[in-house]
């Protein structure tokens, strides 16, 4: 259920995404609060991660895809699944808003090597990701994402 405090959350995030993004390109450095986080591709070139609660993981894949998977449009996609209370996956692809998914036949999450820190960003392709203590935010410049937590899914 969306409450008003729900959707000022991730009006908020999405604020501080589209800041840091603003900041990153005139200051070269992302805002004082968060830290930006690298992260490496596997082997097919997706990138992999999960929050250190290890309730949330997620896969990037880059426009064209890999050898094993193809995104719907060719573009990049993030997908992020929350397991607890229920599973659900988030997917944002390079074009489009974000969408929620709660009936998922491939539950497979969250076996990521790559810990996304909490008070980070991370750029992957044209997306944002910020990791707080109260959820996970992606989406990219034009505002479309999705914020994932335990107490709350919403996608724009």
């Amino acid at each position: 259920m969306r409450t008003a405090r729900h959707r000022r959350l991730f009006v908020r995030n999405l604020s501080i995404l589209a800041g840091l993004a603003t900041l990153a390109v005139l200051l070269g450095t992302p805002a004082q609060a968060y830290e930006l986080q690298a992260m490496q591709p596997n082997a097919h070139g997706q990138v992999e991660f999960v929050m250190p609660s290890g309730n949330i993981g997620c896969i990037y894949t880059p426009a064209g895809g890999t050898p094993v998977y193809q995104t719907a449009d060719g573009g990049a996609e993030i997908q992020c699944d929350r397991v607890e209370p229920a599973y659900i996956r988030g997917v944002l692809g390079a074009t489009g808003g974000g969408r929620v998914f709660s009936n998922v036949g491939d539950q497979g999450c969250c076996g990521a090597g790559q810990v996304f820190r909490y008070d980070h960003v991370v750029e992957l392709g044209p997306f944002q990701c910020l990791s707080t203590r109260k959820g996970l935010t992606c989406a990219r410049a034009d505002g479309h994402g999705f914020f994932l937590s335990r107490a709350m899914v919403e996608a724009r």
